[in-house]
């Protein structure tokens, strides 16, 4: 968690959103994780993540979860407002929370193994979102 939040402050996010029950907690070990972002990046925690997507896209926001059964983040257009949602490592992104996502991106992966740590899945789709507002 220290990870995504130091990276979503480097990618100009406004906040991370995690679920009040399963999910890491703001720990210190989190806090030095983040190198320092804690301070400056808003983290909600929230009851509901569902309903969180729900009235955030009510509001204008778009939301993209990572999953590898998507499509490839290069053929998506991420440049709006624009939440990402990244799953446990485990189990992923729960199927109700995928359902609310408006595009699935998959990371292409040419190696042996078949999955990424969320932190750096966050990171890659993070900085493709950074890279499409740019323009480039």
């Amino acid at each position: 968690l220290g990870a995504i939040i130091r990276t979503a402050n480097l990618a100009g996010a406004h906040g991370v959103i995690i679920p009040k029950n399963r999910a890491v907690g703001l720990t210190a070990t989190v806090a030095r994780t983040s190198a320092g972002a804690l301070h400056y990046t808003p983290v909600a925690k929230v009851t509901n993540l569902a309903r969180t997507i729900d009235d955030l896209k009510k509001q204008g926001m778009w939301f993209v979860c990572a999953d590898m059964g998507g499509t490839q983040m290069y053929d998506l257009d991420l440049k709006g407002p624009m939440g990402l949602v990244i799953g446990n490592e485990g189990d992923g992104v729960s199927k109700l929370v995928r359902e609310k996502c408006d595009f699935i991106a998959s990371i292409p992966m040419q190696g042996d193994i078949d999955s990424l740590n969320a932190s750096v899945a966050a990171g890659v789709l993070a900085y493709e979102i950074v890279r499409q507002r740019m323009g480039k």
